[in-house]
């Protein structure tokens, strides 16, 4: 790969209303916007309220438009394991799939109507064409202090794959969130990170 294919990266961000995606799509956006590479972004809502499924095409280096296209993203960071099945047609072949395993059921399922699959299941389905590093980040956000940190663990847990420096990645974090919260944030990014580099 040249420098310049390094340099460009289609990235889509999945997850339920309330997870934090769209945080985590502006702390990569403006590490992007820092680091002077060319970014363009688009965020589409199900529903913006918590419970509806919101997807954020990040596109690092691109000139061509702000939505990633069918088949077009290199990689997939998935908050909630339905959602990276939800949106997999948008993930090339052979693509990489970061996916937190704590699922948040929902309402039809709550109510009987419909079932919820196994992660298991989910994981094996994933498995058998795409790169898949899977872990609970709830879980690890809890460990570095706060669960709602869950959004900031993958966003360190991507960012090795990104072309931007990892100093301009926690910088953006420090900007980007609460004060009081930037200690428990920055270990939740060490954590995702060094998560992703183990497996």
């Amino acid at each position: 790969m040249s420098q310049a294919e390094q340099k460009k990266l289609d990235l889509l961000i999945t997850g339920v209303g309330g997870q934090g995606a769209i945080l985590a799509s502006d702390i990569i956006g403006k590490a992007a916007v820092i680091a002077g590479m060319p970014i363009r972004a688009a965020e589409t809502h199900g529903m913006a309220q918590r419970g509806g499924s919101v997807v954020n095409h990040i596109r690092v280096g691109n000139d061509y438009g702000s939505m990633i296209p069918k088949k077009g993203a290199d990689l997939l960071l998935a908050l909630e394991p339905m959602e990276a099945v939800r949106y997999l047609d948008f993930l090339k072949d052979g693509g990489i799939i970061i996916m937190n395993t704590q699922p948040i059921i929902p309402v039809t399922v709550t109510s009987g109507l419909t079932k919820y699959p196994e992660v298991s299941d989910i994981l094996d389905f994933l498995s058998e064409k795409y790169i898949v590093k899977a872990f609970n980040a709830d879980d690890l956000a809890y460990e570095a202090g706060n669960r709602l940190a869950m959004n900031v663990v993958m966003v360190g847990a991507v960012s090795g794959y990104l072309p931007i420096p990892k100093e301009t990645l926690l910088d953006s974090v420090k900007a980007l969130v609460p004060q009081k919260t930037i200690e428990v944030n920055l270990r939740a990014f060490e954590a995702g990170r060094q998560k992703v580099e183990e497996s």
